[in-house]
């Protein structure tokens, strides 16, 4: 398995495609005989999304690669630097021959949702890269239906997210470019690629029943009012963890109830977006009553620990198996410069732990990645695919 990336910050498009190739073509591994790649991914900020198909198009006919994937992103991550807010384009391509990769589209509205999911075939260790429209694809219908009918798909990705109303993304599959629904490359077969998902945050306090709720609202935890444990909790906290919670307070929704224990990382987080006077808290997703909760708190010292423990923890069985060829990285674009002191967090973060390994990637609207055996949508999240091959 081998992975090359390239990225460019030039402003105009045609300069920007041709330092690509030149960077492209300088890897030491290249040569005119060599193979086309097996995929290419390609994101792209909004200043290129005019020409994304013809870019496509250009890697496709050059038989620089099997297959294209991408979309347009507000910030652009290429290696060890994310480019916010400016003229950015990464290629990232994957060589790999044993690798097994099937194209689907995803039509606007999900109408075709469960056709296009059975498509798939079977689903057992595989992984489907999807990017999606964030005005029009209703991506929660399709993780829901993924983990009801498709047990064992991993969705990764992220929501396109260079424009701010309908028509205003590009998403890219195979040399051509759409402005809605979503795209998406499955990859099995004899290929390694390990998801991390760091949602950044740190439960405080203690886990909790949800006793009585409706819809989003949350009344009772424990049969006791929920601003009423809440403020319990916060009496029993160190000063620290209460200065968190003033700056935004979430709470995470175990994942797993048959676990004996619950510790970072088993947790589904939502924001806390507001309370009433009776009593009650609201969340940013649905909740129902027989949940176990716990609040989180999240900050940038917090999202940094989150991110270097996700990438470092491993399956004891796998320890030393395996190494990291090239990574893919999706992250909230909440988080960056507006999260963190020093730019390039994330993808430094991914170098400095994994190597100097090629990595690109977009600031999203919204992550996908698994936790706990499902598929979710997250906020303020950095979901990360790493592809590793074999200890030689």
């Amino acid at each position: 398995m081998k992975c090359v990336s390239a990225l460019s910050t030039a402003r105009s498009a045609s300069t920007a495609f041709h330092q690509i190739l030149e960077r492209l073509d300088a890897d030491p591994g290249a040569a005119e005989d060599a193979p086309p790649a097996d995929l290419t991914l390609i994101f792209s900020s909004r200043h290129h999304a005019a020409v994304l198909g013809k870019l496509s198009q250009a890697f496709l006919e050059s038989g620089r690669t099997r297959h294209v994937l991408g979309c347009t992103g507000e910030s652009i991550v290429g290696d060890d630097q994310e480019i916010e807010r400016k003229p950015a384009l990464v290629v990232w391509s994957l060589y790999e021959p044993a690798v097994e990769i099937q194209p689907v589209r995803f039509d606007p509205g999900g109408g075709s949702l469960r056709r296009s999911l059975e498509s798939l075939g079977k689903p057992d260790e595989s992984v489907l890269f999807l990017l999606a429209d964030p005005f029009t694809f209703a991506v929660r219908d399709l993780l829901k239906l993924a983990d009801e009918e498709r047990r064992g798909l991993r969705i990764v990705g992220g929501m396109a997210s260079a424009g701010t109303e309908p028509g205003s993304n590009r998403l890219l599959l195979d040399g051509e470019a759409f402005t809605d629904g979503a795209v998406a490359l499955r990859l099995s077969g004899p290929i390694s690629i390990r998801t991390v998902v760091s949602q950044g945050c740190r439960p405080v306090g203690r886990t909790m029943l949800v006793t009585k709720a409706e819809q989003n609202v949350i009344r009772e935890l424990g049969r006791r009012p929920a601003l009423e444990m809440l403020r319990e909790i916060l009496g029993e906290l160190p000063e620290e963890d209460v200065e968190k919670v003033q700056q935004g307070l979430h709470l995470g929704r175990v994942i797993n109830e048959y676990q004996e224990s619950f510790h970072r990382g088993d947790f589904l987080v939502h924001n806390v977006i507001g309370a009433d006077e009776a009593g009650a808290i609201q969340i940013s997703d649905l909740i129902r009553v027989g949940q176990t909760v716990q609040f989180h708190v999240r900050d940038a010292q917090t999202a940094d620990e989150d991110l270097r423990e996700a990438l470092t923890r491993r399956p004891g069985d796998e320890e030393g198996a395996t190494i990291p060829a090239g990574a893919l990285l999706f992250t909230c674009n909440g988080r960056g410069a507006r999260m963190f002191p020093t730019p390039n967090h994330d993808a430094a973060v991914i170098r400095e732990l994994l190597g100097p390994i090629p990595v690109a990637g977009f600031f999203a609207m919204g992550e996908l990645g698994p936790i706990g055996g499902q598929n979710f949508i997250h906020g303020y999240t950095a979901s990360v695919a790493v592809f590793e091959q074999p200890v030689a």
